[in-house]
């Protein structure tokens, strides 16, 4: 029976002798008409529910590596949310800044772009010396491989 019955915090309770309880967004509860002394109830402490749950709820729209445990997405999702200023504004949700899509487009065929048609920046004699020793240090450690006709 005890089933049938759900609870919801409502936003204002007036009771007699003016003793007003008021609820604000922010879980603060305030009674008495000192509106100054406000009384917190944290509703993760109070919860029995998994707070990576209830934040990846709160950020369903992102789409996280599958690489990531789920400590790691905790972690960042608690630094989304600590940071929200910085990757959100008031009027549009998280990452979907009006003005900051950004459209890259990567092509390695012909046509090269006129930048990449030039030769290389020049480099002083001394300077190529130490480029191509590094190059070769590179080659040594298997770290680069020549390709080609190099």
């Amino acid at each position: 029976m005890e089933d049938d019955f759900h609870w919801e915090i409502i936003k204002e309770i007036i009771l007699p002798h003016r003793k007003d309880i008021y609820n604000s967004k922010n879980r603060h509860i305030t009674i008495g008409t000192n509106k100054e002394k406000k009384f917190s109830l944290d509703i993760y402490q109070t919860s029995s529910h998994n707070p990576l749950e209830d934040l990846l709820n709160e950020f369903r729209e992102g789409q996280f590596s599958n690489a990531l445990t789920s400590e790691q997405k905790l972690s960042l999702l608690k630094m989304l949310r600590k940071n929200t200023p910085a990757f959100a504004i008031d009027a549009e949700p998280l990452c979907n800044i009006q003005g900051h899509n950004i459209e890259l487009y990567l092509d390695v065929a012909r046509p090269y772009p006129p930048l990449l048609r030039g030769p290389p920046y020049p480099a002083s004699l001394e300077a190529r010396k130490e480029i191509k020793k590094h190059i070769n240090e590179l080659r040594d450690m298997d770290v680069i491989r020549n390709i080609g006709h190099n």
